[in-house]
């Protein structure tokens, strides 16, 4: 281990040294900020998305209607006082964009569970934004009851704001109720995917650093002080390093601009516990990515004569991209299943998939990170035999014949 730490180190100040690295390093996070910039100047559909503003009716019977109105200043929100009845929602949103209803009654306060009744089109993060006026009704409570211990229950119970349907006003109707998406799994799970590119492409740079050691035939002189396993776990090890340090440049450059721009608490979501399981599936799918990179690397004379196998190969990680749409449409359906537990989408599909479920299905995401972590191990294995033969190879890339040979032995 001590070799593979002395390559990993080694890796590190040569590309820290290299020029294309180094532009890249800051290139990168600039190069998305300003598609952010460019999206808002030439793209007037967002900022019509933006400005547009939600209509709230607000059934009183609690009397805080001005102080919901305080409270809500910051919003794009035009708020109204209505007389209506839950029943009669329906025939009222039927036609309607940007619409709510809130019924703030004495019954849903004493269960704490506020009915809010939204048309099918509404503001992004509306629900999140919802969250402000608990305070409001909170005070209200405490104005209304005295500090005896049974009040103090009540009081310190949660508020919570229920999204209904217009078509959903019976019991059995509500059990069906598609949960709203929290930020605390949003925010932690981009931020988790974004890790997991960053590192990812920049292990892609493992391709061209295996390749370009047998063209400048300093292969040899490094094997002869160490083992090719030593040299191999070196390069994964140095290259997530790289990887992370370009991502906390990244984040360092794009958080704080994204933050301003979504105006977004993402500071807020963003360091919960789920952020920790989120980490882990990325950081495992580098690994499984790496594994393959350095073995199949190791494999091609140059770069830039990489054959259809080779080049197969580097697209592996795009393979999530097949899976996005149907997860997105039914993120516990079969086919977001069936990613879960392909090695090479896993990672992808898991991070997708727990940032929008409402509630985790753990055996699944057990199933899933026990696969991933066995192929992680096997193809590390496979990746080592291939490594060990393939780069003191010389003259021609590998075929995948001849890479099943050295497989087999």
């Amino acid at each position: 281990m001590r070799n593979s730490m002395k390559v990993a180190k080694w890796e590190i100040k040569r590309n820290m040294k290299n020029k294309t690295y180094l532009i890249g390093l800051f290139l990168t996070p600039i190069f998305i900020v300003g598609f952010m910039f460019l999206g808002s100047i030439f793209g007037n559909d967002s900022d019509e998305a933006n400005s547009e503003a939600m209509d709230i009716f607000i059934h009183d019977q609690l009397n805080v209607y001005s102080s919901i109105e305080e409270a809500a200043s910051g919003f794009n929100w035009n708020i109204h006082q209505t007389d209506i009845r839950e029943e009669d929602v329906a025939g009222e949103l039927e036609s309607s964009e940007n619409t709510a209803y809130l019924f703030l009654t004495n019954e849903a306060l004493k269960n704490g569970i506020i009915p809010v009744y939204t048309s099918e089109e509404t503001v992004p993060f509306f629900f999140d934004q919802l969250q402000v006026l608990k305070n409001t009704i909170k005070a209200h409570q405490m104005e209304q009851l005295g500090l005896s211990s049974e009040q103090l229950a009540v009081i310190s119970s949660n508020i919570t704001f229920e999204k209904f349907t217009a078509q959903q006003t019976s019991e059995s109707e509500q059990a069906d109720i598609e949960p709203n998406i929290s930020l605390n799994k949003i925010i932690p799970g981009a931020f988790a995917g974004f890790i997991f590119l960053s590192i990812v492409f920049t292990g892609m740079a493992i391709f061209q650093s295996a390749s370009q050691e047998k063209k400048d035939k300093i292969a040899e002189i490094i094997l002869s002080s160490i083992t090719p396993t030593d040299l191999m776990q070196g390069k994964i090890i140095g290259y997530f390093v790289l990887g992370i340090i370009q991502t906390i440049v990244s984040i360092i450059v794009v958080l704080p601009v994204v933050a301003w721009r979504m105006d977004l608490p993402i500071w807020e979501h963003l360091f919960v516990p789920e952020l920790l399981l989120f980490i882990f599936i990325a950081i495992l799918g580098y690994l499984l990515f790496a594994s393959i990179f350095v073995g199949i690397g190791a494999t091609m004379s140059d770069i830039s004569t990489a054959g259809n196998f080779q080049g197969l190969v580097m697209m592996l990680p795009f393979a999530t991209f097949i899976f996005i749409g149907p997860v997105i449409s039914d993120p516990s359906g079969m086919w977001a299943q069936i990613g879960s537990y392909i090695p090479f989408t896993s990672s992808g599909v898991l991070l997708l998939r727990l940032s929008i479920l409402d509630s985790w299905p753990w055996v699944e995401i057990i199933i899933s990170l026990a696969i991933l972590i066995v192929s992680i191990l096997l193809f590390m294995k496979l990746a080592g035999k291939i490594f060990k033969v393939g780069i003191l190879m010389y003259g021609k890339n590998a075929t995948p014949g001849e890479i099943w040979k050295w497989i087999r032995a």
